[in-house]
């Protein structure tokens, strides 16, 4: 008990367990973003891939938050998290891996990427609606907004890491062998979060209520809420355009800039290199101007900055879209700290697994058909066109934020929870 105290007045870094989430965070973040740099690349200059067919991989990716993101939070919640996790990080490793072993064989299409697309995708729903809802187990609630900027900052370095160390070994070892990085990552993952010693009851079975009555009280808690519903849609507008720049960038950058690959991995870096920074400040820019001001001021200050993609050219002329990245994802960042914090502090433990789902299907829900939209406009005009698409849209972003209760509000309001974390070491 004396540890556990010490440790929460210390900081989420001195609980073991968090160390050990954090480790398991940095391994799989730091393989998703060589995957991201690779998995484009093996469609693009390997199977001569179009360019909606590259933005329907993207969207394979992410549409799982659209058919089972709902019923996952329900699922979820009649779970142990922390089995739930590392179970999800081995299939995500098996589906990667088998990538690079295609390959070699000398069998890969894009029908096996578009499916290994699918099935990571469906692991993914489950281990991020699990991860945001094991952590306030992990962490005190008090301590959220520290451990969330803590994994923010792990994930904005990955991003920063990853991009670069993708292109690099998609030029030494070609792309999809670069991809057996990120499987090996997950199992890395895996192996750290299988040393926590979290105490997880397994939650009682529901009684009498169905799966369609749980997943209505998600539901219900998010659209009830004024300022859970309008962050609901602001951030699904963000998601929407960003699916849309993730759908077109590597197209753009390799056959409009005609930009090599290890130059390509460090552009996409940029992004994150605001990411981290966002991460680092997010915590200092809540405490300034408040948590509840800087959600809407992070997207509205940050968003014009998107304007860059498209003017981007040839040559020196490239820099404006990593400008343009940097900007953007600072204020991504920021944004999601201070509301995924909020959501976490706001809602009782026994719906958070429903809660992060419900907001999961609506948010990420929007990406598949993004990243569709994204390579017709490509397909059709051009990735420069796509890219105006995307500056357009995020200059929306703030503007449900605008109309919501925030807009008067300093701090967020927080609500009675019903659970602490309990640790048997720390």
């Amino acid at each position: 008990m004396y540890s556990s105290q010490r440790a929460a007045k210390a900081g989420p870094l001195h609980h073991r367990d968090f160390r050990l989430l954090l480790s398991g965070a940095a391994a799989s973040q730091v393989g998703a973003q060589v995957t991201l740099v690779a998995l484009p690349l093996v469609a693009v200059l390997q199977l001569k891939a179009s360019a909606f067919e590259v933005g329907l991989l993207t969207a394979a990716e992410t549409a799982a938050f659209l058919l089972i993101g709902l019923p996952a939070g329900a699922w979820v919640d009649r779970m142990r998290r922390l089995p739930l996790l590392i179970r999800a990080d081995l299939v995500r490793a098996a589906a990667i891996g088998s990538v690079p072993a295609a390959a070699l064989a000398g069998v890969l299409t894009m029908a096996q990427l578009y499916a290994v697309a699918l099935v990571t995708g469906v692991a993914t729903v489950f281990f991020d609606v699990a991860h945001q809802s094991f952590l306030p187990r992990v962490l005190g609630r008090d301590q959220l907004v520290a451990g969330n900027g803590a994994l923010e900052t792990v994930r904005s370095s990955a991003h920063v890491a990853g991009p670069g160390l993708g292109g690099g070994l998609v030029q030494l070892l070609g792309a999809p062998l670069a991809v057996a990085a990120d499987a090996l990552s997950y199992l890395v993952s895996a192996c750290f979060l299988s040393r926590m010693r979290v105490a997880e009851p397994r939650p009682e079975a529901p009684s009498g209520t169905s799966l369609r009555a749980q997943v209505g009280e998600g539901l219900a808690f998010v659209l009830r809420h004024p300022i859970l519903r309008m962050i609901a849609v602001s951030t699904a507008v963000a998601n929407f355009f960003t699916a849309m720049l993730l759908a077109v960038q590597t197209v753009f950058l390799i056959r409009v800039l005609d930009l090599p690959p290890g130059v390509l991995g460090l552009m996409l870096s940029a992004e994150a290199v605001g990411g981290l920074a966002g991460a680092v400040c997010a915590g200092a820019l809540a405490r300034l101007v408040g948590q509840a001001r800087v959600i809407w001021l992070s997207t509205l200050v940050t968003g014009p900055f998107a304007v860059l993609w498209p003017l981007a050219g040839p040559g020196r002329a490239a820099i404006w879209f990593a400008v343009a990245s940097a900007a953007v994802f600072f204020g991504g960042v920021v944004y999601n700290v201070a509301q995924v914090s909020f959501r976490q502090m706001l809602c009782p433990d026994k719906l958070l697994g429903r809660m992060n789902a419900t907001l999961r299907f609506m948010v990420w829900g929007t990406m598949p058909l993004g990243a569709l939209a994204g390579g017709a406009v490509a397909q059709a005009a051009g990735p420069r066109a796509a890219l105006w698409a995307c500056a357009a849209g995020y200059l929306l972003v703030p503007l449900p934020l605008l109309l919501s209760p925030l807009r008067r509000m300093r701090d967020l309001p927080t609500a009675p929870h019903s659970s602490d974390p309990v640790h048997t070491h720390s």
